[in-house]
């Protein structure tokens, strides 16, 4: 599928509020509503537009403590690595994680509380997991820019 510089205009006005009516976003975009309600309809089809989220503000949710760790492991056969990975996408402190090429292994985002709640995580869960031979924690200092 094409996606043209109207296309990408519609998604950029999404991305920046994705609760925008129809009639807004045709506004800004330069469009009449139908045709406009037409390419969001094509872009969700296609999958261009996945689905639409609430962007949560860490610090109210009472999550604002957040540390970029880095995972490596010391067994790589596919059913460790599949429960390996299971178990961290199934924590509810994990907001992203990436499986890298190269070392580390794994680069995994967590937003908890605080460093207790940060601590029983490590221990507790991801350094409980069999696969785990390494995990580094970096704490975020300052965010510069992030698309959620």
């Amino acid at each position: 599928m094409a996606i043209d510089a109207l296309d990408q205009e519609i998604l950029f006005q999404l991305r920046q509020d994705g609760r925008l009516s129809n009639v807004e976003l045709a506004a800004r975009v330069g469009l009449t509503p139908a045709p406009c309600l037409r390419r969001v309809k094509r872009l969700e089809a296609d999958g261009v537009i996945a689905g639409y989220r609430a962007r949560i503000d860490p610090a109210a949710a009472g999550r604002a403590f957040e540390v970029m760790v880095s995972a490596e492991v010391s067994i790589n056969d596919r059913e460790t690595v599949e429960e390996f990975e299971a178990a961290l996408t199934s924590y509810d402190e994990v907001l992203e994680c990436h499986r890298l090429f190269g070392r580390p292994d794994y680069l995994i985002r967590v937003a908890v509380q605080d460093q207790t709640a940060f601590e029983n995580f490590l221990t507790g869960k991801l350094m409980s997991l069999n696969a785990v031979a390494r995990v580094d924690s970096h704490l975020i200092m300052k965010k510069l820019k992030t698309d959620d």
